[in-house]
């Protein structure tokens, strides 16, 4: 299994390579990726420094044109796809099946992985890509359980990667209507689920409230932390009751179903976090690549180690992690 992490800026990339990735995923400074936030990504200069600075210590690059364009500006997508084939990344990974076709006819030696953001929970859907635009791999949404990615990965005519770290999202990926919602703007073309300039942090006389584009996600006492704002993770009342009416603050964990995932076939567990800092990077990629190791090295003795799960923990949204979709004791 190959270790697959975030490469949100140069010092991340660098902490990821050293740390022991086996590949990293960056993106350009502009909408053609799924995390664009000011003062992230790369410019092409960068991408230079970093793609040399990995691919020379055996690991490798995989850009992000994840997203999808609209029809005026479908220039910038292609623009992008160009950029990687002439910088000569590993993968591009890609959603958008008309920037597929042009990938597929303009760069035909470029290889392609289905991102996420395809949104290909079914066999069927995986290998009409597959099919139709000769994916190399598939990144599959974190939405299935373990058996049901197993089924997957059995059927599939290209290999599949796995979230294995990270957060959680329980829209359509990419596509938060509730984001879209309260802010006008779509979570897929603007890189964060809440655009810094609709966050609004308020003392009041005893807490502190949290707010987006005006509408109160939270409120704790003023001693209290709080994270970063996000509608799906907020507490609301609802039938007299306050709490988390959709979705607690937590982070995925693979750790404890690695030699499962291993076993099933999955082909690499990637690292969410491209917004996240070098330290959050480097500590996640050294737990997980040893981890990882360790499973591959002795698949039938493999052993969570506590202090793995405690790292993993203190860097988790809410500091506490979940299975998520992985684990469904009724299926």
């Amino acid at each position: 299994m190959e270790l697959v992490c975030p490469a949100g800026n140069l010092p991340s990339l660098k902490a990821a390579v050293k740390a022991g990735a086996d590949a990293v995923y960056m993106g350009l400074q502009n909408a053609t990726n799924a995390r664009h936030f000011a003062g992230l990504n790369f410019t092409e200069k960068q991408m230079t420094q970093g793609i040399e600075f990995a691919q020379s210590r055996g690991c490798k690059v995989f850009l992000a044109v994840n997203t999808y364009p609209y029809c005026h500006d479908l220039d910038i997508w292609q623009q992008a796809v160009d950029t990687a084939a002439e910088l000569k990344v590993d993968a591009l990974i890609l959603a958008d099946m008309g920037v597929m076709d042009y990938a597929c006819e303009k760069h035909p030696d470029l290889n392609i992985h289905l991102s996420v953001q395809g949104s290909a929970t079914s066999a069927a859907a995986v290998n009409f890509f597959a099919e139709q635009f000769n994916i190399k791999r598939a990144v599959i949404p974190r939405v299935l359980s373990i058996k049901q990615v197993a089924h997957l990965v059995n059927q599939s005519k290209v290999p599949i990667e796995v979230f294995g770290f990270g957060s959680l999202c329980v829209m359509v990926e990419g596509r938060c209507l509730l984001s879209s919602y309260a802010t006008g703007l779509g979570p897929n073309n603007h890189g964060a689920c809440s655009p810094a300039e609709f966050v609004e942090w308020k003392n009041t006389d005893d807490h502190l409230e949290t707010r987006l584009n005006g509408i109160l996600i939270d409120r704790v006492d003023k001693d209290d932390s709080v994270g970063y704002p996000v509608i799906c993770k907020g507490r609301y009342k609802v039938n007299d009751h306050i709490g988390y009416a959709i979705e607690e603050p937590t982070s995925l964990n693979t750790l404890s179903i690695l030699a499962e995932l291993k076993t099933i076939g999955v082909v690499a567990v990637k690292v969410e976090g491209r917004q996240r800092s070098p330290a959050y990077v480097r500590q996640v990629t050294e737990v997980m690549r040893a981890a990882i190791d360790d499973c591959l090295e002795k698949p039938d003795a493999y052993e969570l180690k506590d202090q793995w799960n405690k790292t993993l923990g203190d860097l988790s949204e809410g500091q506490q992690t979940t299975l998520g979709a992985y684990y469904r004791n009724w299926q």
